[in-house]
């Protein structure tokens, strides 16, 4: 089973084949994909890798967690699920 990491505290210049290489080391990867603001495609300072196996998945965060990647400490772990956001109006008087 995959499993996805969360991957904090990057670099501006940290590019998603950048990150792949960097962990590539600890196993397969399905996919690395560094975050960017829509409007101005530059990195928000985090990102995604996802490993093929579960097992290699933990031993890259044991190994890549506190580490330097492109002049920057990271912080690695498991990436949580996103918790859906709430639909309709939030907040405010209820007018009725």
């Amino acid at each position: 089973m995959a499993k996805k990491l969360f991957v904090g505290g990057l670099s501006w210049d940290t590019t998603d084949e950048g990150l792949r290489q960097a962990f590539a080391s600890h196993g397969e990867i399905a996919e690395a994909k560094v975050i960017t603001e829509r409007d101005t495609g530059r990195s928000r300072g985090f990102g995604f890798v996802t490993f093929a196996q579960d097992e290699e998945g933990k031993t890259a965060i044991s190994k890549m967690d506190g580490t330097n990647l492109d002049g920057k400490t990271i912080k690695v772990n498991e990436a949580q699920e996103k918790n859906p956001r709430g639909g309709g109006r939030g907040g405010g008087r209820h007018l009725g």
